[in-house]
């Protein structure tokens, strides 16, 4: 099965070299689950000839906010509406949560409590996962037909489903305990309250079900092939 990663953001220089940029930590969650993956580099432009290019899509995170005023940003809103339509699987994380959230109708703005960052417990189908965030925008008004299936305290719509073909989370399952380390050393600082960042170091070590996660995100992939 084939996978197109369209690629909202890169990452900073020092996790390029540590981990790889987003399409690859998404390569390497996925690892082992039989997909053939392929790139498309939309925050540079490059967008694929048609939905039709892959068997399902995923849409990684970005520095970038879903309402901000970027060339890229309409044609991959059409994009995701186009793969509801088709049926062909999908599935949006952080960024593209948010994306497919807006594309679908919603609202996505910065949010008034605040940044979330680092190992964070969320509620999904009434399961408690434990994952790593790094956001401050959020989906602060649910689509028209959108089902909420997650949530934490933070955040009321981290994780949401569209007809069972788009599958939707907030935190970021591709993010190990390397990845945060190297966000808040290279973008937290000055950005992000230091109480939030210390927290986030203070829970470095903690487990993640990023693979549980994974999992579920392969399923869904899946189901229809």
């Amino acid at each position: 099965m084939k996978i197109g990663i369209l690629q909202t953001g890169h990452g900073t220089p020092e996790m390029i070299a540590a981990q790889g940029d987003m399409d690859q930590l998404f390569m390497k969650l996925l690892d082992g689950h039989g997909f053939e993956f392929k790139t498309y580099s939309v925050v540079d432009g490059i967008f694929p000839d048609s939905i039709e290019a892959a068997d399902g899509w995923l849409i990684t995170g970005s520095k970038h906010g879903a309402y901000e005023d970027h060339p890229w940003i309409p044609p991959l809103e059409q994009f995701i509406r186009d793969v509801h339509a088709d049926g062909r699987p999908m599935i949006g994380v952080c960024f593209g949560h948010q994306i497919i959230a807006q594309a679908m109708g919603g609202k996505v703005e910065k949010f008034g409590g605040g940044w979330s960052v680092g190992h964070r417990d969320y509620e999904i189908d009434g399961e408690t996962f434990y994952l790593n965030a790094w956001h401050q925008d959020q989906v602060v008004e649910v689509p028209e037909g959108a089902e909420v299936i997650g949530h934490n305290d933070f955040c009321a719509h981290a994780a949401m489903l569209y007809d069972d073909r788009i599958l939707t989370i907030q935190p970021h399952p591709e993010f190990n305990s390397e990845v945060i380390d190297i966000l808040i050393r290279t973008r937290g600082a000055g950005v992000v309250p230091e109480e939030l960042l210390e927290r986030a170091k203070s829970r470095l070590d903690k487990p993640s079900d990023s693979a549980r996660f994974a999992d579920r995100m392969a399923a869904f992939f899946k189901r229809g092939s």
